[in-house]
């Protein structure tokens, strides 16, 4: 039986973290991963798959993952989508770090190994989002584009947003070189609240950096929760590419409409 972390994000949604429990997958993939472009084995990988869908309730192709690259590439799923040959469809998900939808009965979410990912509820529109924000996505601000994006398409107020940043690599264990720390700051980040130097190495936080890009957006701080889950000291429970390396599994974040 697979394990879901579930956060409340208003009602008529499901928000939830798949943990590393239940599922089939073996060796560093194991037990639960359903992220097809990650070295883990086809056949598995389906299973896995089966036993989402089955616990959500939804045919395989309403479960959405997009093939991400730590871009700032955003994706809007409406019925369109469905009437696309799979090819099609493929090609709509390469490059894509996040996905938005107000379609019920459609599970989209972004997968993670120590990056942060973020789940949005628009309580107003019934529109929700996925987000997969690593350092480079952070950097370019893809929670801004985001937000923009909701709101050019579906009309979304960011005082709407109830949002969840999942489990991801905490400040404690995120150390970094100075070229990413010079990064942030040549981007203006405000680096007195995201960074601290330990042992003469700089440590970012990209929790309180995401969270500082949903406030700038708009969003009431007290709607944002933090699932506060450090992937690499929990690497038993969650996936975290820097203790069991790039070949292991994903952890996959998901929202449903109900």
């Amino acid at each position: 039986m697979i394990k879901l972390t579930e956060y409340n994000i208003g009602e008529g949604v499901r928000a939830f973290s798949s943990q590393r429990k239940g599922g089939v997958s073996k060796g560093a993939y194991a037990g639960f991963n359903i992220t097809h472009y990650c070295g883990d084995d086809e056949c598995d990988v389906q299973k896995n798959r089966e036993l989402m869908c089955c616990e959500l309730g939804i045919p395989n192709e309403r479960l959405i993952l997009p093939r991400q690259t730590h871009g700032c590439e955003c994706c809007c799923i409406d019925e369109s989508f469905f009437s696309m040959s799979i090819k099609e469809r493929n090609d709509t998900l390469n490059g894509v770090d996040a996905v938005i939808t107000n379609l019920p009965r459609v599970c989209i979410g972004v997968s993670t190994a120590d990056c942060v990912p973020l789940l949005l509820h628009d309580t107003a529109r019934g529109v929700i989002a996925a987000v997969h924000a690593g350092w480079r996505g952070t950097l370019a601000r893809i929670v801004v584009k985001s937000m923009r994006t909701m709101y050019d398409v579906y009309g979304t107020r960011a005082e709407d947003i109830r949002a969840v940043i999942g489990p991801s690599i905490s400040l404690a264990a995120y150390e970094v070189g100075d070229e990413v720390y010079d990064s942030f700051a040549k981007a203006h980040f405000p680096m007195h609240r995201i960074a601290k130097r330990y042992a003469e190495k700089w440590h970012i936080d990209l929790w309180e950096a995401n969270r500082l890009q949903l406030v700038s957006c708009g969003v009431p701080p007290e709607e944002i929760m933090l699932s506060g889950v450090c992937t690499f000291f929990d690497h038993e429970n969650f996936f975290s590419a820097r203790r069991l390396g790039i070949n292991s599994g994903r952890i996959f974040n998901g929202i449903m409409k109900k």
